[in-house]
């Protein structure tokens, strides 16, 4: 089903050759300042994704440009799969896509570094084949519309991505989001709201591309900014923003990419969630949102004979982790980033004593993200936070540091874990997006 192109879409619209020109000339400045606290690297980086377009599609007409962010996880580790509260930010590091409808059933894409992926949309079923791909992705993204009532058709787009991979920032949900709104400004006028537009980017990912991830990625990417979410009703969240700015803080947030082996973490991810089902299982319920501490330690001893003491430390973390949630958001809503960043190491603590994704027990050798977390405490001295970022094991940490430390840090950290390992993020206010140049 396809929509005719209103006149103010029509009219924002233009060729290739006028919309790069405009890029150059400063037009979309404002919105590069937004999104990425700068504007001569977005300059050259959409310059050439539109120089990559045409040498795909050749010149076109009506083409637009979308983005859609990487995430940070900002409180509330592994609490997601336990229906708990999370807060999550959208950052700097994001996808971007030049389209240009095709007035077809055929959506080509073709990201930087990976082969063309095209997808017929006059067959959405799903195709074990292409499961774990970005052409399932796609499809389901195109499955969810279709079925929520909305317009769907064929375009042509060249993506690329510089959210790093591994490294907790949810390089998937960022290209899922992507693809939404891409087909919500096409196609429905902008019409599908950004919490739809996540749980349209959920659906693709769990039900075409087969992987049994939460909804925490795809709404801290699609709505922006700091977002609260609490997924007690994880198919109707209540998703709060919070309207802060971070640099009123005197911190830079960053990551630092430890580099371990994600490979066979699989088992680890795992068990963290089969600990926390067996211990709210034990107290007679199905998620441990859904128990209460008084519950919970009345009955510890017994706990700790059915499930093992490990999974009653991380049932532990997770009960704390989610008030810590409601510490931080009431500290940003007041900014109050003194009691912030304590609660931000509280988290990194309790990940690190009782939760236990640090590292891998089956190989203990490699302690990449203690290394990091143990380095970046000597080197702040009880200054700024840090925690383990994401899923844990392997990875990133995440760090506020004092601005006036923050190129020291960098030095120290990089000769640890080499150059570029350490990532300037900040959280940009807006999530899935069109650049309009207006």
């Amino acid at each position: 089903m396809h929509q005719r192109m209103s006149f103010s879409a029509f009219f924002n619209n233009m060729n290739t050759i006028e919309l790069k020109q405009k890029i150059l000339n400063g037009k979309f400045d404002k919105e590069f300042t937004m999104l990425y606290g700068e504007t001569e690297t977005p300059k050259a980086r959409y310059s050439d994704a539109i120089d990559e377009f045409v040498n795909l599609y050749g010149e076109r007409d009506n083409v637009r440009l979308f983005s859609a962010p990487g995430r940070t996880e900002v409180g509330g580790n592994h609490t997601d799969h336990q229906h708990g509260l999370v807060l999550a930010g959208s950052v700097n590091l994001d996808v971007i896509a030049v389209v240009s409808q095709n007035d077809s059933n055929i959506v080509r894409i073709k990201s930087k570094g990976y082969s063309m992926d095209e997808v017929d949309i006059s067959d959405l079923d799903i195709k074990e084949i292409e499961k774990g791909r970005a052409r399932s992705l796609i499809r389901g993204v195109m499955a969810a519309f279709k079925n929520g009532g909305y317009n769907v058709g064929g375009f042509d787009a060249y993506t690329t991505s510089n959210v790093l991979k591994g490294s907790g920032l949810s390089s998937s949900a960022a290209f899922e989001v992507l693809v939404s709104n891409v087909v919500n400004g096409l196609f429905n006028s902008a019409s599908v709201d950004a919490i739809t537009i996540a749980k349209y980017s959920q659906f693709a990912e769990r039900e075409y591309f087969g992987k049994p991830c939460g909804l925490l990625d795809q709404m801290a990417s699609s709505v922006g900014g700091f977002t609260y979410a609490d997924f007690h009703d994880p198919q109707n969240p209540i998703v709060e923003k919070i309207s802060i700015d971070l640099n009123r803080s005197n911190h830079t947030l960053c990551v630092v990419d430890t580099g371990g082996n994600h490979a066979n973490l699989t088992q680890d991810y795992a068990d963290i969630t089969l600990e926390c089902k067996a211990v709210s299982n034990a107290l007679g319920v199905e998620f441990l949102r859904d128990a209460t501490e008084e519950d919970f330690y009345n009955n510890i001893a017994e706990i700790r004979k059915k499930c093992g003491d490990r999974a009653v430390l991380r049932a532990m973390h997770i009960f704390n982790e989610n008030k810590r949630v409601l510490t931080q958001k009431s500290a940003l809503r007041r900014g109050d980033f003194n009691t912030f960043f304590v609660t931000v190491k509280r988290s990194g603590e309790s990940s690190y004593d009782l939760l236990q994704n640090v590292y891998s027990p089956s190989n203990p050798k490699e302690q990449a993200i203690s290394l990091a977390l143990a380095v970046t405490k000597q080197f702040l001295n009880g200054r700024g936070a840090y925690r383990v970022h994401g899923g844990g094991f392997a990875g990133t940490i995440q760090c506020y540091i004092p601005n006036r430390m923050f190129d020291d840090y960098k030095k120290v950290i990089e000769s640890v874990f080499g150059e570029n390992s350490c990532v300037k993020l900040f959280v940009r206010p807006v999530g899935g997006y069109e650049l309009k140049g207006e």
